[in-house]
């Protein structure tokens, strides 16, 4: 059974820093590149970043560029993303999908994901 779980999530003041983590189960990150969405409260979901499954190719929004690091262990079959300099704007659930594939490029339409996890929540605010 394809698993994902999301962990890491909380509040923080604007500026400040959040690691996410998005730990698979009954699957492995050789197979499968990963995506993270947000969704903010009245807003549709949106693709922050992904990375591929074969070499950890890495796609950013740019909303996101230059704050954002994603990465994964392959040894704990965990993705995480690192959120640096926070904004307000960035307060949303986010959540973690996979895409079945072994590419050398990951994907953030929703349509090719073939599992979620249930999303943590964010929120950036002084």
């Amino acid at each position: 059974q394809v698993q994902l779980v999301e962990s890491g999530g909380g509040l923080v003041q604007p500026g400040g820093s959040l690691r996410l983590s998005c730990a698979a189960s009954g699957f492995t990150l050789d197979y499968y590149a990963i995506g993270w969405f947000r969704q903010a409260p009245g807003k549709s979901r949106e693709g922050v970043s992904c990375i591929s499954s074969s070499d950890g190719r890495t796609y950013y929004a740019n909303a996101v560029k230059g704050r954002f690091t994603i990465s994964k262990d392959n040894a704990k079959n965990t993705v995480y993303l690192q959120m640096s300099s926070l904004k307000p704007e960035d307060t949303a659930v986010y959540s973690c999908a996979a895409m079945w594939g072994i590419t050398d490029y990951c994907s953030l339409n929703p349509l090719k994901m073939v599992s979620w996890g249930q999303g943590t929540q964010v929120t950036v605010s002084s």
